[in-house]
């Protein structure tokens, strides 16, 4: 079966995974960092929030990664499309972050919770996409055998 992504997609997804193991390794710096170095009191209620969040970010990281590992075999031609296609290899559903309660982190957390979560978004966009492409150029793929025999129709009306 012919593919319908392009080497633009193969440098897009090459590109997305460095992002993403640079966040992977900013994140995993961050959250070993203890709650004082982190700016946050032992006492402090806002940790289970923190906690909390971290598992997000790693969750949402780790979803990402694993997505583009998967489209990263596929250019390589370890995986073939129908594979790639498995709904086991899908993105994830990723539980969003509360807004009010990532307000009150330390910045630094912030920003890992925004940048990670726009990340995703990124993916499920570029995802989606694809999958359009490629219900696309199936269904052009059916209609061929169709429009042939229009036409040698067509051809045999007016002969």
């Amino acid at each position: 079966m012919e593919s319908v992504q392009s080497p633009f997609t193969a440098k897009l997804v090459e590109s997305l995974y460095v992002e993403a193991m640079v966040l992977a390794d900013e994140a995993r710096s961050y959250f070993e960092l203890t709650p004082q170095q982190q700016g946050l009191s032992l006492e402090d209620d806002i940790r289970i929030d923190m906690s909390c969040e971290s598992l997000r970010v790693t969750t949402r990281l780790m979803h990402s990664i694993a997505w583009l590992l998967n489209q990263k075999a596929f250019f390589a031609g370890e995986l073939s499309e129908h594979q790639l296609r498995s709904r086991s290899r899908s993105l994830g559903k990723c539980s969003t972050s509360d807004p009010f309660v990532v307000a009150r982190l330390p910045g630094e957390a912030q920003r890992l919770v925004h940048e990670t979560q726009h990340l995703l978004d990124r993916l499920v966009r570029l995802e989606r996409s694809l999958e359009a492409d490629r219900l696309g150029f199936a269904e052009i793929q059916a209609m061929h055998p169709m429009v042939h025999q229009m036409q040698a129709r067509l051809a045999s009306e007016l002969a």
